[in-house]
């Protein structure tokens, strides 16, 4: 059973029984991410498949080379593979989720016999907007192919273009999979982190851990940071440990500069900082900041 919460896992810690979904939004980080999840199975001995759909097989290979892992040496011994959709996905001509779940089968058996440390596969999953034949059971294999993680020495990233998948697409293609990776931080201190992230299929803002006097202009730059992205803004305060005032204005801020018609959404946050919020006055002062608490129990 998948159990997927909107949780997120950094791509260093992907370890055997894996299946994670990178939604991206910018070719940078779908980069950063892929390349470390491949440089990491090398190292580990793993056999490493990659299927290339926009991306061409040699700028993955490149990607490699530029952070220092020289892919010759397990392309040479099979133990790296860099593919594309079509020889892949749809080698049949058409997309069938029970054969490729099989295939996949075969290709995590074949790599432990042969020797390997363990398996790992990363596609891109973009083809599926294509008008192929099958790619409507998309969901259907991404659904059936997360058992093959769980049960052997072997780890997915599957990779969905944000900019390309509508959200509710994407929120229900993530929901397949066992968590999400997580992006490079926008700040990262030993007292806050600002994440961002993909929720019900749209940008986020995770704030994790306390804002005050040290780091408040850490989140009004991740706020600013947000206001280029489409639509209204969404800040997780799930798992925030405390605000100051400072950061308070620093969220009400942030939501007067949106353009008219867009809001700027702070979620799960603690029932008695929005007391506090309401009590001071910001969201009356900026109708543009709307605060939900989260609730009492989980």
């Amino acid at each position: 059973m998948i159990t997927y919460e909107g949780a997120q896992r950094r791509v260093q810690d992907v370890d055997h029984g894996d299946h994670l979904c990178l939604a991206f939004a910018d070719e940078s980080e779908q980069r950063r991410v892929v390349t470390a999840f491949l440089a990491e199975g090398l190292q580990r001995g793993e056999r490493v498949m990659y299927f290339a759909d926009l991306t061409r097989p040699e700028d993955v290979l490149d990607w490699l080379t530029a952070s220092g892992t020289d892919p010759r040496p397990a392309l040479d011994a099979g133990r790296l593979v860099v593919t594309t959709a079509d020889d892949s996905y749809l080698a049949a001509g058409a997309f069938d989720p029970d054969d490729m779940v099989a295939a996949l089968r075969k290709e995590v058996a074949d790599s432990l016999t042969a020797g390997c440390t363990g398996f790992r596969v990363s596609g891109e999953m973009s083809w599926a907007l294509r008008d192929v034949p099958g790619a409507d059971r998309l969901h259907e294999y991404e659904t059936k192919v997360h058992q093959v993680f769980a049960e052997h020495r072997a780890s997915a990233v599957c990779q969905y273009d944000a900019r390309r998948f509508p959200a509710d697409r994407l929120d229900a293609f993530q929901s397949c999979h066992g968590a999400a990776v997580e992006p490079e931080p926008l700040h990262s201190d030993s007292s806050l982190r600002l994440i961002p992230a993909f929720q019900q299929g749209r940008r986020a803002l995770r704030v994790v851990g306390s804002v005050d006097h040290r780091n408040t202009d850490a989140l009004a730059a991740a706020l600013e940071n947000t206001l280029t992205w489409p639509g209204d803004v969404r800040v997780d305060m799930s798992e925030l440990e405390f605000i100051d005032l400072a950061g308070v204005r620093a969220l009400a801020g942030a939501a007067a500069r949106l353009e008219e018609g867009r809001r700027l959404n702070v979620v799960e946050l603690a029932p008695l900082l929005c007391q506090v919020i309401n009590m001071v006055g910001f969201e009356e002062a900026t109708p543009a900041l709307v605060v939900a608490a989260r609730e009492a129990a989980r």
